[in-house]
């Protein structure tokens, strides 16, 4: 997400472990050969140069994607035996999120005097029957 026109990605680690089960979908998805056309790690590089993407192996662990932004802040989301449609799926949402936490806008929900908005309702505005029905004035 640009904020200001500014991307606020700046870079991404993809994390997994060479031997563990957890891992084996991210270790095809950062085998395919970069000549292939569906090598999606290498699209997304090149669609999105000012992203530095660094990739490490850490063995023992399951894998996971890490988005650091320009605040300072970083989001962190697990992918391990996620699909590679999965994978793609959390790279693009870390690349479209500004990396500020959520805060709530406008507190509680408007309240007012009367209980309806379209007010209080009496016998008197039984409206549904056809009847009509007579209304004295009492001084």
């Amino acid at each position: 997400m640009a904020t200001r026109g500014i991307q606020q990605l700046q870079k991404l680690r993809i994390r997994y472990c060479e031997h563990g089960g957890s891992s084996s979908t991210i270790r095809q998805y950062l085998q395919q050969s970069p000549s292939s056309p569906t090598n999606h790690l290498f699209q997304f590089a090149t669609s999105h140069p000012s992203i530095q993407i660094i990739i490490k192996p850490r063995n023992g662990h399951h894998p996971y994607i890490q988005g650091e932004y320009l605040t300072g802040s970083s989001k962190q989301i697990c992918v391990k035996n996620c699909s590679e449609a999965r994978i793609k799926e959390v790279m693009s949402m870390l690349v479209n999120t500004s990396g500020r936490k959520i805060t709530r806008l406008g507190g509680l929900a408007v309240r007012g005097d009367c209980v309806s908005v379209q007010g209080v309702w009496t016998p008197m505005l039984n409206l549904g029957k056809e009847e009509s029905f007579d209304v004295k004035i009492v001084e």
